[in-house]
């Protein structure tokens, strides 16, 4: 097979993502957007956004991601953007479906793997025990605090931040490591994060979810804000 079939391939993997009307539908908050975009670069200690093209540039800096556009919805000076790009590493990502964006988009952008931002207004059900195996450790401070979920021996099962940005809490990098997983150990943490939002007073929260990660925040009280679909140019292999 050759390397054009195969990239078109992946660019068609996730363009055709079954969603259902009402996602489709939804229109993400611009406002909701920029906070939520502050806190992740917070969170991941890169440049903060700053305003382009309708929506916001972040100069990222990591060798598989130079820098991501962001957009509120699908805008006009998207595609015109896209086809000023020829560089790999730069991404896309709109709140808006994976079909859309590629409808508008030049034949060298990869439509990767969706994702959903999702919001919190309300608190969470109480989740289960932390199994005995099991110890939490939990780092606060004023910018980004962190919980960890720590084996017996020390080894990292499951770990998540959470930073602040006007009001609203963002909640990033959550993830059980695949040997830990199905043991309730994501619904503790993302109890304890939500604790130290309540600490501060804050309420409302907002994170981006995986296809895997939706189920479960939707278990936790989560809602579904908006689609958020991703595209980028990638280097030759």
């Amino acid at each position: 097979m050759s390397a054009h079939l195969d990239a078109q391939q992946q660019r068609n993997q996730y363009a055709n993502y079954p969603e259902d009307e009402h996602a489709v539908l939804l229109q993400a908050d611009p406002d909701l957007v920029g906070r939520w975009l502050k806190g992740w670069a917070l969170a991941r200690d890169t440049a903060q956004p700053v305003a382009a093209h309708g929506g916001w540039r972040v100069d990222v800096g990591w060798p598989e991601q130079k820098a991501r556009h962001v957009f509120p919805g699908l805008l006009p000076d998207i595609a015109e953007l896209a086809h000023t790009i020829s560089e790999p590493w730069i991404f896309l990502k709109i709140c808006a479906s994976a079909a859309a964006l590629q409808a508008i988009l030049p034949a060298h952008w990869i439509i990767q793997r969706p994702g959903y931002m999702m919001t919190l207004a309300a608190s969470m059900p109480e989740a289960p025990d932390l199994p005995a195996e099991y110890q939490l450790d939990i780092t606060l401070a004023q910018s980004i605090s962190m919980v960890r979920v720590l084996t017996t021996d020390g080894e990292v099962a499951a770990s998540g931040r959470i930073v602040f940005v006007d009001g609203l809490a963002i909640y990033d990098s959550i993830e059980t490591q695949a040997p830990h997983q199905r043991r309730g150990l994501g619904r503790v943490l993302m109890k304890q994060l939500e604790a130290i939002a309540t600490e501060r007073g804050i309420k409302d929260g907002a994170l981006v979810a995986t296809p895997q990660g939706r189920a479960l925040y939707a278990s936790l009280g989560w809602e579904l804000h908006s689609l958020y679909s991703t595209a980028v140019i990638q280097a030759p292999v």
